[in-house]
C-alpha cells in the first residue's frame, strides 16, 4: 500500500472535481504568498538588524516563528492537495490560529514597530482567504466523508 492510499481521504474523483482543483489551486497561491512575504520579511530584517529600532528583538522571534508556520502552512497545503484528512485538519487549525494571532499584534499599540504589524496584515489577509476556503461548504464535505 503506498503513502497516498494510507493518507488519501478523498478520491480521485473528488480530487480532480472542478470546485476541489478550484479550492487547491486558490490555497496553493495564497500559502504561497504568505510564505514568500514572509521569507522576504526574513531576509530584510536580516539586512535591517543593525536598525534596533525597526529590527528588535520581538520581530526576530515573531518573523521566525511566521516563517515557520509559513512552511508548515505549505506542507498541510500540499497534503490536502493530495488528498490528506490529516492536512486539511491542521490547516484548518494552523490558518485559524494564525489569524487571531495576527489580529492581536496588529491591535497591541507598541507590540511592534509599524512596519512589521503592515506585513502581519498582509500575512492576515492572505490567510483570511486560506481559512475561507478550508472551511467553506465543498472542502469540509469532501473530507468529512
Amino acid at each position: 500500500m503506498n503513502t497516498r492510499t494510507r493518507t488519501a481521504a478523498l478520491s480521485d474523483e473528488d480530487l480532480k472535481h472542478p470546485h476541489s482543483l478550484r479550492a487547491f489551486r486558490g490555497l496553493k497561491l495564497l500559502v504561497t504568498g504568505y510564505l514568500g512575504l514572509s521569507v522576504l520579511t526574513l531576509v530584510a530584517i536580516f539586512l535591517l538588524r543593525h536598525d534596533t529600532e525597526m529590527v528588535t528583538d520581538a520581530v526576530w522571534v515573531r518573523v521566525t516563528i511566521v516563517v515557520l508556520s509559513a512552511l508548515l502552512t505549505f506542507a498541510f497545503t500540499r497534503g490536502v492537495a493530495r488528498g490528506s484528512r490529516r492536512s486539511f485538519l491542521r490547516l484548518r487549525i494552523v490558518s485559524g490560529v494564525m489569524v487571531v494571532a495576527i489580529a492581536v499584534i496588529i491591535a497591541v499599540p507598541g507590540l511592534f514597530p509599524l512596519w512589521l504589524r503592515i506585513e502581519q496584515g498582509v500575512c492576515g489577509v492572505l490567510l483570511l482567504g486560506v481559512v475561507v476556503i478550508v472551511n467553506g461548504k465543498h472542502l469540509r464535505a469532501k473530507f468529512a466523508k
